[in-house]
């Protein structure tokens, strides 16, 4: 499943769970995807708190609370961790992370929970949804294999990476455009996660935000930016990521571009696609001031001198990500769209 769709089922599901028709998920991927960030994504886009539990890293007392004497009998403190109506909120998400990576003792102190939305005499508020990720079996992870009644409680997900939405997240994210224009033209080093192979690092949609900071911190000095490079996504597509960059430095005025003067397309492809990566992210900067509509009436003229039209297509696409029903409005854009329409609408 893609990012953008599992983000629309945790929207729906938390707005369920304040209906009282919520049912647990349980997100499996493969590490660096983002499993855990569309979930605090989902939580803060609804105003809900979030309450993070990495189960792996608890004991069996710290979901069970401890024990203490009470008169002749034995009662339980409830951890603070857990959700509380008064303390927390009346609705909001408990998030059971590496839930399958948790030792098996561990992970029996919250079978109750999560199939009983209680553990002992705290029952989970009724407006609190349930959501848990893990990575799969097969991912190299430590992981323990999850019961079958514990299984059959849960609505089952496997996130797989996407280009397309990765590139939506980057653009919003401010990560740096060449790392976008590189992977648009090589989109199968996205993810290139190999269970068989011990690599300690490797391309991930995660790892390439760290590439991101790495060009900002270290961009200045090649030797030490081929270096960090290496360390977040892997020597090889850092090196292949290097060649791009160096690539890249050739770009024509992006800046010239969006003021309307003449520029040049660029011959390589790979260049091309780097303009298009950094032309977009410019005009996204320009939108919020005056000369906000003539940026995208210029983009829009130079996307329609590409002679790749499907790479103009994907520049046109980033803008609307950026502008929204007003790129469909603007002038430029009936004529542009008709020189594409072949390929908007292809025959058959």
């Amino acid at each position: 499943m893609r990012p953008a769709h599992l983000a629309r089922i945790l929207a729906r599901e938390l707005a369920a769970a304040a209906e009282g028709t919520h049912t647990p998920l349980m997100i499996w991927g493969p590490p660096g995807v983002g499993k855990s960030q569309l979930v605090a994504q989902a939580a803060a886009a609804r105003g809900l708190p979030l309450i993070d539990l990495r189960l792996s890293q608890l004991e069996p007392s710290d979901l069970r609370g401890i024990p203490f004497r009470s008169g002749g009998r034995v009662e339980w403190a409830v951890p603070a961790m857990l959700p509380d109506a008064e303390r927390h909120g009346p609705a909001g998400v408990l998030f059971l992370d590496e839930i399958n990576a948790a030792p098996p003792v561990v992970s029996a102190a919250a079978y109750q929970l999560i199939l009983d939305r209680r553990l002992g005499d705290y029952r989970v508020p009724e407006g609190w949804a349930i959501l848990a990720a893990g990575n799969r079996e097969g991912d190299r992870g430590v992981t323990f294999a999850m019961p079958a009644p514990l299984a059959n409680r849960f609505a089952h997900l496997e996130l797989e990476p996407h280009l397309d939405d990765w590139v939506a997240w980057a653009e919003q994210g401010g990560i740096d455009p060449r790392i976008i224009g590189f992977l648009r033209f090589r989109p199968d080093l996205l993810f290139a996660f190999d269970p068989e192979h011990s690599l300690t690092a490797f391309p991930t949609p995660r790892s390439w935000a760290f590439a991101s900071a790495a060009l900002a911190k270290f961009g200045d000095d090649e030797a030490l930016l081929e270096a960090a490079l290496a360390g977040c996504v892997g020597q090889a597509a850092a090196a292949e990521l290097m060649a791009f960059l160096r690539l890249a430095d050739a770009l024509p005025d992006v800046d010239a571009i969006v003021r309307g003067e003449e520029v040049a397309v660029p011959e390589g492809l790979e260049l091309q696609y780097a303009l298009t990566a950094a032309l977009a992210q410019r005009v996204r900067a320009r939108l919020g001031e005056g000369d906000g509509e003539a940026a995208i009436g210029h983009a829009l003229r130079y996307a329609a001198r590409l002679p790749e039209r499907e790479l103009a297509v994907m520049l046109v696409a980033d803008l609307q990500r950026a502008a929204g029903a007003r790129l469909f409005a603007h002038p430029e854009f009936a004529p542009w769209a008709e020189a594409v329409a072949d390929v908007l609408l292809p025959e058959g």
